[in-house]
């Protein structure tokens, strides 16, 4: 029997949607307001769901505050109350859409987690707005 856990987590961010090489003009053109050279913030809401089979010894498919420390470490302590565009590595060169940010989340905890699991990241960047990324 296989199943999937989930652990919330949250995070504020600050972001500017553009690319280097596009004049301001086209880059307001494709990504509008979200290309504003002062950038902007959203309070991002995060879902990572964990599928495998439980554990008969424990009864658990995985220790939830094992996963909460991984998100804390990888994600909370690296991506909160940051300008992503400015202080995250993995941005520098990466446009942070809501796309590419989900994909970079699922890339560090797929590093953290047993490859027994399956991994899955749910991101709200709005309450309207949300990515799902399980890896393929």
């Amino acid at each position: 029997m296989s199943l999937t856990v989930y652990r919330k987590a949250h995070f504020n961010a600050a972001h500017r949607l553009f690319r280097k090489e596009w004049s301001d003009a086209k880059n307001f053109e494709v990504f509008g307001k979200c290309s504003n050279p002062n950038f902007h913030g959203h309070n991002y809401e995060l879902e990572v769901g964990i599928t495998g089979e439980i554990d008969p010894e424990t009864g658990f498919l995985m220790d939830l505050k094992i996963l909460s420390d991984i998100i804390k470490d990888e994600i909370e302590d690296c991506f909160d109350h940051k300008n992503l565009n400015v202080e995250v590595a993995e941005f520098k060169n990466l446009n942070p859409t809501v796309e590419n940010i989900a994909v970079v989340i699922w890339n560090k905890i797929r590093t953290r987690i047993d490859s027994k699991y399956g991994v899955s990241v749910k991101l709200y960047e709005t309450p309207r707005n949300f990515v799902i990324y399980n890896g393929q």
